[in-house]
């Protein structure tokens, strides 16, 4: 993270911009970090910007304090994470103090709080993180123990005595963090939790009881949640098709296609489930503007090509199929449209080399060596997926945190490299 200078005079409204444009381009990461088009170099480029405004900020001095407190009279994760980079940065406790109480009580601001505490360098954390560590406040020890794992640091003793803690809250944290972390000997503590009676305890504990090798528990308890429509579903989705052998994802998907309204998550499936059985009925379902995009997504998941490199994706976009007065947020933003013959001509000359009932991830079968080069050159859905595996491959192995600082992760990837 590059070094700050120390603080001069400014111009008012440059400085209101200044402090406007890192709260926008903090809502932007959050939504890019999971974004299926982006890749890590487009992460670093939004990153280095990121640390543009902060550096004027912090060159600003009071200025740039005043200017970014005022953005927290409309709470929002962009207004949180910007106020909260400044005040780590410039060493403020009495703004973090008000910032993680602002958090707590207000939860759209709780994810750029940990955005920010993600974002800057470990020396900016010396101590506020050992504090949270050690804090009676069941929030702020989550937050602490999630800081860890965003750096890619065991929170140690922390984590242990958090997974029995009466707190639901810091108990799920603490569930999905072990498997995270990848620490093996908590696996137990998953497993009894998969007992729980509250469905986020279950679900955090079935995860990381999952990455942890615990392959049959994980995928029971992931399962009745795979096939149900709701914000968890893609990822656990993912992750159960990622542990079941080829006829157990059959099965999965064939029910998921008898549910109602599923069409998206059955296309998605079977990318993941990485099986070229399905890459004809993928190639079909390209014809169909309101899932083309999912269907080349998925298509690619499991052969490999970029559309848009190989000049697989259709010149002229179709028109869109939603009317003005109704318009909402295209899940599929970003994507490629595919061209359905071009990508038919491309799998008659290179399917041959796929061998239907078998695993394939990004043209290739998921080993350690062709994850981490997804890890590299991959978009972010690509990328997030390539992690688990990781994970699944090596039980124990802590999850890459594809969401961390671009420089970060590339500092990561050198070393695993």
């Amino acid at each position: 993270m590059p070094e700050f200078r120390s603080s001069a005079p400014a111009i008012g409204p440059l400085v209101q911009r200044q402090a406007e444009d890192l709260a926008v381009l903090g809502n932007v990461r959050l939504q890019q970090v999971s974004a299926p088009h982006v890749a890590l170099r487009h992460l670093r480029r939004l990153d280095d910007r990121i640390a543009a405004h902060l550096d004027a900020l912090v060159v600003a001095g009071e200025a740039g304090r005043r200017m970014v407190a005022t953005l927290l009279a409309d709470v929002g994760p962009g207004e949180v994470f910007a106020a909260t980079l400044l005040a780590l940065v410039d060493g403020d406790a009495a703004a973090l103090e008000r910032l993680l109480a602002l958090a707590e009580a207000v939860p759209a601001g709780e994810p750029g709080l940990l955005a920010a505490f993600s974002f800057v360098s470990p020396r900016f954390l010396t101590g506020t993180v050992m504090e949270c560590l050690q804090s009676s406040h069941a929030f702020r020890r989550r937050v602490g123990i999630a800081t860890c794992a965003l750096h890619g640091v065991d929170p140690g003793h922390a984590l242990l005595e958090a997974l029995d803690d009466d707190d639901a809250g810091l108990r799920v944290t603490a569930l999905r963090i072990v498997g995270e972390c990848g620490v093996r000997e908590r696996l137990d503590a998953c497993l009894r939790a998969l007992d729980n009676d509250d469905p986020a305890v279950r679900l955090a504990a079935a995860r990381s009881a999952a990455l942890l090798g615990a392959t049959d528990a994980g995928v029971a308890a992931l399962t009745p949640v795979a096939l149900q429509a709701g914000p968890a579903q893609a990822d656990t989705l993912r992750l159960v098709l990622a542990l079941s052998d080829p006829a157990a994802a059959n099965r999965l998907l064939a029910t998921l296609a008898r549910a109602p309204a599923s069409s998206r998550a059955l296309i998605r499936g079977a990318g993941m489930s990485g099986d070229p059985h399905y890459v004809p009925w993928l190639i079909r379902q390209m014809h169909d503007v309101t899932v083309a995009r999912l269907a080349g997504e998925s298509f690619t998941l499991i052969a490999g090509p970029d559309l848009a490199w190989l000049d697989l994706e259709r010149r002229t976009p179709p028109p869109a199929q939603h009317d003005d007065d109704d318009a909402q947020m295209d899940e599929d933003d970003g994507l490629p449209w595919p061209d359905p013959d071009g990508i038919e001509a491309w799998w008659r000359a290179s399917g041959p080399r796929f061998q239907a009932g078998a695993r394939y991830f990004m043209g290739a079968p998921p080993t350690v060596a062709h994850c981490r080069t997804v890890l590299r050159d991959g978009c972010q859905r690509q990328r997030d997926a390539a992690a688990e595996y990781l994970c699944l491959l090596q039980p124990g192995t802590g999850l890459f945190q594809t969401g961390a600082p671009a420089w970060r992760q590339q500092r990561w990837l050198q070393r695993m490299a």
